[in-house]
């Protein structure tokens, strides 16, 4: 399942279970509907905490949203995720998109206060890879 939600800094995103190549097809869709109507520079926080790793297929289609995010004016984005394997498959799918630079992921395992540090990455750009220890 997905979910996109309008957010003071921009929008929130929530990616969770297993997502196939329709329903991401269909996050896609609505992005651009979404999008179509944002006027500005803005923010992104993405939840995949309980996201299974996706299909080559569904990365396809994620990857030109991503792109599609960037082009109407995301300057940051920050990922809070559990697993492992879906944060080496999110920042390969990053660098494949050219949005890497811009975004941040977090642990949200280790981080109880996962949500404010990527809002801090997201609105002041303090980035939590200089501020952890």
């Amino acid at each position: 399942m997905y979910k996109i939600e309008t957010k003071p800094y921009g929008y929130k995103l929530t990616f969770a279970g297993h997502i196939d190549v329709q329903e991401m097809t269909k996050w896609a869709e609505e992005s651009k509907r979404v999008l179509s109507k944002k006027k500005g520079n803005f923010g992104v926080l993405i939840d995949m905490r309980t996201l299974s790793p996706i299909s080559s297929e569904t990365q396809e289609v994620l990857v030109s949203g991503q792109q599609l995010y960037k082009q109407k004016g995301m300057e940051r984005s920050a990922v809070a995720l559990n697993s492992l394997v879906v944060t080496l498959q999110f920042k390969r799918l990053a660098r494949e998109s050219g949005i890497y630079a811009w975004e941040r992921y977090i642990d949200a395992g280790k981080l109880t206060n996962w949500e404010r540090v990527a809002e801090d990455w997201i609105a002041k750009g303090t980035d939590p890879d200089k501020n952890s220890v």
